[in-house]
């Protein structure tokens, strides 16, 4: 049976910081692989420092270069030379310099020895070695300049998706026998009654008690349009109240509303590396050495091939390989594009659980969907109901109301806003859900059945063949072995679920459409969006085996929202789950979550990640295309520092570049 969705449990510490952070996110130890906030910012901590300050050491080493450039070429004194002329150039390299210095050491004290702030220490060092002063603090001041610039970058990616998501407010007004009183939210306990003043953002999620009121759901959704509920729906944490004073029950606690568990969604997202991800960083440890040894290769070897060898013209070439090679521009850019996407994916109502989801969605040829709550609204309406002779209408409508209560399936809420309020003095023993069938008890001592006709052939009720032929759903009841009557329940199909369907097959994307319900109605839905393939009458474990014979072919993406959706979601090359009327164990068991159940999310989540990965590989081709040219001219002695810098700062950059602007793109 599918659930609806009240809460989504959620871990509250998910903004804590780590060593040498730059924002807010947690992230995992620093290494030469960057990690997701690019692990090296040279204590630029973006949150706290002023645009100015972050520049304030490379302005600082750019204008006494420029100082020793000017006494160098154009005023040259006598007394600019020797130690004097060392001292104003390191003067303007440990500025910028340090900060490289203490990453490369706190790097190896970790093991990780062949970083790039080694790379970049030895080759500046040994320029300074060879009295190569100005080089060396220029690639110095250069790939410091770089790094600010890729910190903002990074930061600026999660700050977005951070002001889109964590909105909620630290206090609440909290009613104490009608006394409104501020309480800090995280205290509040559940059950507790709040009042929201128009313009107040929620921060609980809570059951509404006013008659009626208006919020803006842009925080969940993406959505800003006004959303009414009425009494006893649920209105969950970051929504506004837009018109009226509210007052609402709490329902979650702070830590377990679905904000929450957005926000612990993105931020988990980034320590799911995506499969070239992975490469990249095994890729960097064993390409980082190797790029070291050729270093040595080309300042030692040629002593024994060259005549007029001269070890220092020799160890220049040697420094200039190893600045080229800095994998700086890889290791930066690759991760912050999958981040781009997750972030691009937020800002659309769509939340990745891992950069390596939109790896396998970007490549997926086949979409199965269910059709209840994710194709169709999953808002039922009682169209008619029949009762047989030799049964109380009223009686039997109060029972069924009254079993239907112990399950939070939408039919449920379809009888009850027919039948009216659940009456709690009819006496249910035994009650008992049976999955994909629906629910049986004992009245009176006899057994009371309701659910679909395959409840009533496993219980051996007879009843008229012909109802199989209706194309509404039907909900048949049967009462002391007997056929007692059935109730006909429509659902409407979801307003953008044509274009959806449309968008995917534009794509070249394959639908089948899986549901539990009777197969006349899931043809008809299958027929009105175009779908050609659709199975209807499915038990959860027949949706399991139809997703595997499908997996033969190639990649599935499964779509669901119900408790029942669960195995097959978790089953599928990707799972995606509806995030508002989806159930807590679709939820979790999903790898991509739909936050306002929007089946045009799905092909927009698609196209955000072949454009992903699209960006990626782009800066793989930029970065390697380019160090390659660069480092076989600098081997042959045809490139100086100055080339070796832009081969990897302005790759860099140029890489990042392209990697932000995911987040500018309209899907």
């Amino acid at each position: 049976m599918k659930h609806q969705h009240e809460q989504i449990q959620a871990d509250t510490d998910c903004c804590s910081t780590s060593h040498r952070n730059p924002t807010n996110v947690k992230h995992n130890e620093h290494h030469h692989s960057h990690d997701d906030d690019d692990g090296h910012n040279h204590d630029h901590d973006a949150s706290n420092k002023s645009k100015f300050q972050l520049f304030l050491p490379a302005i600082v080493s750019f204008s006494l270069l420029v100082v020793g450039l000017f006494l160098d070429h154009l005023i040259q004194p006598n007394w600019f030379q020797g130690w004097i002329r060392l001292a104003l150039y390191l003067a303007a390299y440990l500025p910028v310099g340090i900060p490289v210095l203490k990453d490369a050491l706190y790097s190896i004290s970790k093991g990780d020895v062949f970083s790039e702030f080694f790379l970049m220490g030895i080759a500046t060092l040994g320029a300074f070695a060879i009295k190569e002063y100005p080089e060396g603090v220029a690639v110095m001041l250069f790939y410091a300049v770089g790094e600010i610039f890729q910190t903002l970058a990074v930061t600026k990616a999660k700050g977005n998706i951070k002001a889109l998501l964590d909105q909620r407010p630290d206090e609440v007004t909290v009613l104490v026998n009608d006394v409104p009183q501020l309480a800090k939210a995280k205290t509040v306990a559940v059950g507790s009654i709040i009042q929201l003043k128009p313009g107040e953002k929620l921060a609980l999620d809570g059951e509404l008690i006013s008659e009626s009121a208006a919020f803006n759901t842009a925080a969940l959704t993406g959505e800003s349009k006004p959303d009414t509920k009425k009494k006893g729906n649920l209105v969950l944490a970051g929504m506004i109240n837009l018109n009226t004073p509210s007052q609402l029950k709490v329902t979650a606690a702070y830590e377990d509303s679905k904000l929450s568990k957005i926000l612990e969604l993105v931020q988990n997202a980034t320590t799911q590396k995506s499969t070239t991800e992975l490469f990249i960083r095994r890729f960097a440890k064993v390409y980082t050495p190797i790029v070291v040894f050729l270093a040595l290769g080309i300042c030692l070897l040629p002593y024994f091939f060259v005549a007029n060898y001269v070890f220092v013209d020799w160890l220049y070439k040697a420094l200039i390989f190893l600045v080229i090679s800095c994998p700086c521009a890889l290791v930066i850019s690759i991760p912050l594009g999958y981040f781009g996407g997750i972030g691009a994916a937020s800002r659309n109502g769509i939340l990745f659980k891992g950069g390596n989801f939109i790896d396998i969605l970007a490549n997926i040829k086949q979409v199965v969907m269910d059709k209840t709550g994710t194709l169709t609204a999953g808002v039922f309406k009682v169209q008619q109901a029949t009762i047989l002779d030799g049964f109380d209408r009223n009686e039997l409508l109060k029972w069924v109301n009254a079993l239907e209560s112990n399950s939070t399936h939408l039919v449920a809420t379809a009888i009850r806003n027919f039948v009216g309020e659940v009456d709690h003095t009819v006496s249910l023993h035994e009650v008992e859900e049976i999955a994909g069938h629906g629910l049986k008890a004992s009245i009176n001592g006899k057994l009371f059945l309701v659910g679909n006709f395959r409840l009533m052939d496993k219980f051996n009720i007879s009843y008229s063949k012909a109802l199989s032929d209706v194309i509404y759903t039907v909900i048949a009841i049967a009462y002391d072995g007997k056929f007692a009557g059935y109730l006909t329940i429509a659902d409407n199909i979801k307003p953008d679920a044509p274009r959806a369907v449309k968008l995917l097959h534009q794509m070249g994307i394959n639908i089948t459409m899986l549901s539990g319900d009777k197969t006349s109605v899931v043809n008809d839905v299958a027929k009105q969006l175009g779908i050609k393939q659709a199975f209807g009458d499915l038990l959860p474990e027949d949706k399991v085996e139809k997703v595997k014979e499908l997996q033969n072919h190639r990649g599935v993406a499964f779509v669901g929202d119900g408790v029942n959706d669960a195995p097959v979601v978790a089953l599928s090359d990707v799972g995606i789950a509806m995030g508002g009327l989806g159930s807590d164990a679709t939820v979790e068991a999903a790898d991509v979550v739909i936050q306002d159940d929007m089946p045009i999310r799905i092909p927009i989540a698609i196209q955000i990640s072949k454009q992903t990965k699209r960006i990626v590989w782009q800066n793989i081709i930029l970065a390697f295309g380019v160090k390659a040219v660069v480092l076989v001219l600098g081997a042959g002695g045809l490139a100086t520092m100055w080339e070796a810098v832009f081969a990897d700062v302005g790759v860099a950059l140029a890489a990042i570049l392209n990697a932000v602007r995911i987040q500018r793109m309209e899907f």
